[in-house]
C-alpha cells in the first residue's frame, strides 16, 4: 500500500484522513465502532483516538483483542487510561476462537497495516493486550508481528512457550488476581522468562477476574516508563519522580498491612521498571532486608506448600473428569458433590493463602467442564449423553448457572426422561429461578409442560403454575 499522505483537519473532535485510497473524518475521544479495513476486504476493526491526538509526530497504539464477540468491553477497560496518556486502541471486530491461529493472525495483519497507513504510528511502541483468551492471543501476535514490542496480558501467559523467541524479546506485562485460577501459571511463566531474559511484570492483586481501571493505568505506565529507558520517547522527569512515589507508597502500603510477599515482588517491580531511571542502590538493599524476614519466609513458604497442594487436586480433578465424561459415569456425581463440599470449606480457613486457593480450584473445575462442553459440541456427530452429564456436572459446580437445568430438563424431555427432567426441574426452582414464561417454552417440553407433576412443582415454588395440578388418584 501506498505511503498515505496526511491532511489535518480539526473540527471540534475530528480528525480527517485522506489518502489517494481512502478520505474519512474519525472522531476523537469516543470508540469508532466498524471502519472496513478497504473496499475489497470486507473485515472491520474498531478504533479509539485520545482527545489530544492531533497527527503531528508519532503516536503509541495498542491493539485489544478479545476473542468471544466482546471487544468494545476490552476497549472501554483501556479506553480512559488511552486518553490520560495519549495512546491509540484499535480492535479487531472479526478474530474469534473458533477460527484457527493462523487466519487470526492473518486478520490482525491486515488490521495493523491498515491502522499504521492511516495514523502516524510510533513504530517501536505497537503493543498488544487483552483478557483471557483475548490475552493468549495478544501474548502469540509478537512472534508473528515482529513490530510488537509489548503485551498486557490479563489472566493469561503464553499458550505455547516454543513462540518465543530469545531473538526478538518483548515486553510482557501480566496482570492477575490471586483468586483466578490462571494465577499459578502466571507465577511459572514470570520464572520462565526470567530465565529467557525477557523483561516482564507480573501486577498480582487482591481477588479474581475483577479488573480495575487502576491496574490497566499501571501497565500502560510502565509501557511509557520503558519506552523512555530505550529512547523510545523523550525522558518526562516528573512523570518519573510521580510514578515512582505512588509505585513506592503502594510498596510501604503493603508492607505495612502484613503482606510481606505481595510488597516483596511489588518491590521488585519497582526497581526493574525504575533502574534506568534512578538510583536504586537503597532499594536493593531494602529488599535484601525484606527476604530475610521472617513474615516474608512464611508467606513463601505456605504459598509454595499451597500451590503444591493444588497442582495434586487438579490431577485429581483431570483424571476424573475425563473418566466420568468416557464412561457416563453418573454415579460419580456424588463424588463431585463431596468435592464442592470440600471447596467450601476452604472459605472458612484462617490462612489466605488457602481461601485463594478454594477460589482458583473452583474456577479452574467450572473452566475445565466448559472446556470439555466446547470439545463435544465440536464433534462432527455430538454425544447427547455425554453432553448431558456435563450440564449435569455444571449444576453441582456452579448452581446458580441456570442455563445448564435448562438444557437437561429439554433434553431429557426430547428423550422422554420425564423423571429426570422434574428432578432438574426442582432443583432449579430451589436455586431461585423465576422466570415462569421461559419455562414454558422450552423446546421438547410440550407433553412435560401439561403434566400435573411439573405444574405442581411450578405451583411450590413460584406460587401460580399455568396449567392445574390435579393428580388423579
Amino acid at each position: 500500500m501506498k505511503r498515505v499522505l496526511f491532511l489535518l483537519l480539526f473540527v471540534g473532535l475530528a480528525y480527517t484522513v485522506s489518502s489517494q485510497s481512502r478520505q474519512a473524518v474519525f472522531k476523537k475521544g469516543r470508540i469508532i465502532d466498524s471502519i472496513q479495513i478497504n473496499d475489497s476486504i470486507s473485515e472491520t476493526y474498531k478504533l479509539y483516538l485520545p482527545k489530544k491526538f492531533d497527527g503531528k509526530g508519532t503516536w503509541p497504539i495498542i491493539f485489544v483483542f478479545d476473542m468471544n464477540g466482546k471487544n468494545s468491553q476490552a476497549l472501554n477497560m483501556f479506553k480512559t487510561a488511552a486518553e490520560e496518556q495519549g495512546y491509540l486502541l484499535a480492535s479487531s471486530n472479526d478474530i474469534s476462537d473458533t477460527i484457527s491461529i493462523s487466519r487470526n493472525v492473518l486478520i490482525t495483519s491486515r488490521m495493523f497495516r491498515e491502522v499504521a497507513s492511516l495514523f502516524p504510528i510510533n513504530n517501536n511502541r505497537i503493543y498488544t493486550a487483552g483478557f483471557s483468551s483475548g490475552a493468549k492471543f495478544a501474548t502469540v501476535v509478537p512472534s508473528f508481528i515482529k513490530e510488537v514490542s509489548g503485551v498486557i496480558s490479563c489472566g493469561s501467559f503464553v499458550p505455547s512457550v516454543e513462540l518465543l523467541d530469545e531473538k526478538n524479546p518483548f515486553y510482557f506485562i501480566g496482570i492477575v488476581g490471586n483468586e483466578d485460577f490462571n494465577f499459578p501459571q502466571m507465577l511459572q511463566g514470570r520464572e520462565l522468562l526470567n530465565k529467557m531474559k525477557f523483561p516482564n511484570d507480573l501486577m498480582v492483586f487482591d481477588g479474581g477476574e475483577k479488573w480495575s481501571y487502576d491496574l490497566i493505568d499501571k501497565a500502560l505506565k510502565n509501557l511509557t516508563l520503558a519506552a523512555m529507558a530505550k529512547g523510545n520517547v523523550q525522558k518526562d522527569n516528573k512523570f518519573i519522580l510521580d510514578n515512582y512515589r505512588e509505585n513506592f507508597q503502594e510498596y510501604t502500603g503493603l508492607k505495612s498491612s502484613g503482606k510481606s510477599l505481595l510488597a516483596y515482588d511489588r518491590l521488585n517491580e519497582i526497581i526493574s521498571i525504575y533502574r534506568p531511571h534512578l538510583e536504586i542502590d537503597s532499594l536493593r538493599e531494602e529488599i535484601k532486608i525484606l527476604k530475610k524476614a521472617n513474615s516474608y519466609r512464611a508467606q513463601k513458604r505456605n504459598l509454595n506448600n499451597v500451590l503444591l497442594r493444588e497442582s495434586f487436586i487438579i490431577e485429581d480433578y483431570n483424571y476424573n473428569l475425563d473418566e466420568d465424561v468416557s464412561t457416563l459415569n453418573y454415579n460419580n456425581l456424588g463424588w463431585w458433590n463431596y468435592q464442592m463440599e470440600e471447596l467450601k470449606k476452604y472459605d472458612k480457613k484462617s490462612d489466605p493463602f488457602e481461601r485463594q486457593m478454594g477460589k482458583r480450584l473452583l474456577g479452574y473445575l467450572n473452566a475445565l467442564i466448559e472446556d470439555n462442553i466446547d470439545i463435544e459440541l465440536d464433534y462432527p456427530v455430538v454425544n447427547d449423553e455425554a453432553l448431558s452429564f456435563l450440564w449435569m456436572l455444571k449444576t453441582i459446580t456452579e448452581p446458580k448457572a441456570y442455563s445448564y437445568y435448562l438444557k437437561i430438563i429439554s433434553d431429557s424431555s426430547k428423550y422422554e426422561d420425564f423423571g429426570t427432567a422434574l428432578f432438574y426441574l426442582e432443583e432449579l426452582l430451589k436455586n431461585g429461578y423465576k422466570d415462569k414464561t421461559r419455562l414454558y417454552s422450552l423446546e421438547h417440553t410440550a407433553l412435560l409442560r401439561i403434566m400435573p407433576e411439573f405444574n405442581t412443582i411450578v405451583n411450590k415454588y413460584l406460587k401460580e403454575s399455568r396449567y392445574d395440578a390435579i393428580i388423579e388418584e
